[in-house]
């Protein structure tokens, strides 16, 4: 026998990673051996095409919109309307057993004397053919109601902001799982070879200055192979980090550097087989594509007049809400699977007065005008679009109340979204809370369920939607039973 091979595959052994070993003893070697010769095209592969038993059945969507409004907005001064509170101002809600049922608050009330409950002090009408209740902060929301469903009910179990986002993100309040969108990148894959699959946006905000951070793991990939994790578009400097080219390269420059890299890790992928390499020609080529298309991309110079002042002043402005909607808008013409804005400073705890219609006025016109030009375009038929926060307010006051201006704590039992457009019916309001808005009394929505409503929209069954990860078959949606809610979705 020949000892130098086996010195050989021993030394292989010392530095083949963990991952990687426990992968082929799973596999076996011969499906290991044969990954090995699968090499062909590694400098140019690509792999847009997602799992190939998806999607389970015919999509209503095909691309996605979240606009995400991150610290949590009132659901009752938005769109949860209670007349009846009126009469019960500064009335104790501790002295209300039935209503709070003994529901755990958080440690900045749970010190209060009282829990004194604080009417909305803003306006409500009935709008449109559905007679939806909406507060006058939201006037051009209000204005199409017949365009959306609004669900009054969704709830979850975390009350504080970093689970809770985490939560209704990634399906755990612990960190480490993959996201929505790098869920839906996996199992979709992209429909574009220039674009990422999943882009991210965080734009300014008028509201309460002091904001929850936002971390990458919001739309980061997890367990799942790192390509799939969002790529975040900024507004200032380059709109992707790193994706110009130093000083002294230009583009000849940049694609020879790639073709020798992608022939090293040709080389790598010959002896070890490791699909992470893969992955690392696959993110080189696709930031090599970038450097074209994203310049052309985030240049709104081609807009119309009309379409620029429906999104309203700000659409003009880098890095505004108004801004990342049109650019939702062009990223969704150019077939981008799912994109997600995340909009900070709905954490009203105090100084309701002022801050709450700032961040309304933020967001209500550029999310009315991405619904409206979506339609004009005739792509809101196949595009979803998601509006919402991580938990809801409490019907009682934080600190000091006054009939003009209070604050409201977290509230995870009953909160507000609204969908639109791919697989949602238009001009329905869906679930009913208690007259305190604290309980969801009528057909109340996880958010496990709110997102195994996103995937059926796409064409996937929550259910049979999984990856293994840690010795377990793990899904989006958790290991409990949740289901699409029906009573928004079209037939």
């Amino acid at each position: 026998m020949n000892p130098i091979p086996m010195r050989d595959e021993f030394n292989r052994a010392l530095h083949m990673t963990r991952r990687h070993l426990f992968g082929q003893a799973s596999l076996g070697l011969g499906t290991a051996a044969l990954a090995s010769l699968n090499t062909g095209g590694l400098a140019m592969a690509s792999n847009n095409a997602g799992l190939p038993e998806l999607p389970h059945f015919a999509p209503k969507a095909k691309r996605a919109i979240y606009l995400f409004m991150a610290g949590a907005p009132s659901q009752l001064d938005t769109f949860d309307y209670k007349p009846k509170l009126d009469d019960l101002f500064n009335e104790d809600l501790r002295k209300m057993p039935d209503v709070q049922k003994g529901q755990r608050i958080t440690t900045m009330t749970s010190g209060q004397s009282s829990l004194p409950i604080a009417p909305s002090k803003f306006k409500f009408a009935q709008h449109g053919e559905s007679r939806a209740w909406v507060s006058d902060l939201l006037h051009y929301t209000a204005k199409m109601v017949d365009d959306i469903a609004i669900v009054k009910t969704v709830h979850t179990e975390a009350i504080n902001h970093d689970p809770a986002i985490t939560y209704i993100c990634t399906g755990n309040q612990l960190p480490g799982k993959a996201s929505l969108g790098a869920w839906l990148s996996y199992g979709l894959g992209s429909m574009n070879d220039n674009l990422p699959s999943f882009v991210v946006m965080t734009p300014t905000w008028t509201g309460r200055p002091e904001a929850q951070a936002l971390y990458n793991r919001l739309w980061g990939s997890g367990f799942l192979p790192t390509k799939y994790q969002g790529v975040s578009l900024r507004s200032q400097g380059d709109p992707v980090l790193f994706l110009s080219n130093p000083p002294g390269i230009d583009r000849e420059t940049r694609r020879s550097m790639l073709d020798r890299a992608a022939e090293l890790n040709r080389q790598t992928y010959e002896s070890w087989g490791d699909p992470q390499t893969r992955a690392r020609v696959e993110q080189a080529e696709m930031a090599f594509r970038m450097q074209a298309s994203v310049p052309d991309l985030v240049d709104i110079s081609g807009e119309t007049k009309e379409t620029l002042e429906m999104y309203g002043d700000e659409a003009t402005k880098p890095g505004t809400f108004a801004a990342s909607c049109l650019l939702a808008r062009r990223m969704a013409e150019r077939d981008v699977r799912f994109v997600q804005i995340f909009h900070r400073g709905w954490d009203q705890h105090a100084n309701m007065a002022r801050d709450l219609p700032n961040q309304c006025h933020d967001i209500d016109q550029p999310a009315w005008a991405l619904i409206q030009d979506l339609k004009q375009r005739g792509m809101l038929d196949d595009t979803l679009v998601v509006w919402g926060g991580e938990f809801g307010r409490t019907v009682y006051c934080q600190g000091k109340l006054t009939r003009e201006n209070y604050g409201r704590d977290h509230h995870p039992r009953n909160f507000c979204v609204w969908l639109a457009g791919g697989g949602i019916k238009p001009g329905v309001v869906y679930g009913e809370t208690d007259d305190f808005s604290y309980n969801a009394i009528e057909n109340p929505v996880h958010i496990h369920d709110l997102n195994a409503t996103i995937l059926r929209c796409m064409g996937i069954d929550n259910s049979r939607f999984t990856f293994r990860a840690q010795g377990l078959d793990v899904r989006l949606t958790g290991v409990e039973e949740h289901h699409p809610v029906e009573g928004i979705m079209k037939s």
